[in-house]
């Protein structure tokens, strides 16, 4: 890594106490993660408060019901909801339908 020549350092008392460097710089040293990575807070708290699984969570933060997305995963409305209240681990082929379904990655509907 080469020397960074555009650093600002800001003291407290006469120390050095931060170092500030060009927002590239940072982003090279820290690449940043895709946003489809993360699962919103809002998603978490409805798992957190509500119980809602995984699936069920996103789908309800998406605003989409369970006919909408069980046709675009090509299953049954019975069937997400039977998935969305069992407590069973879904098979990887379920899971791929239904991040596809809400236009997400699979590893956001992963517990």
């Amino acid at each position: 890594m080469s020397a960074h020549t555009n650093v600002q350092i800001i003291e407290l008392n006469g120390v050095p106490a931060f170092a500030v460097i060009p927002y590239a710089d940072y982003l090279d040293l820290f690449p940043q993660k895709e946003d489809r990575d993360y699962i919103p807070h809002e998603v978490v708290g409805l798992m957190v408060k509500k119980g809602y699984n995984t699936v069920k969570a996103w789908r309800k933060h998406l605003g989409l019901t369970q006919k909408e997305v069980a046709k675009r995963a090509g299953i049954t409305q019975s069937a997400l909801s039977q998935m969305e209240t069992s407590d069973n681990e879904m098979r990887t082929a379920t899971l791929e339908k239904l991040a596809a379904a809400m236009g997400l990655d699979v590893e956001q509907l992963t517990d």
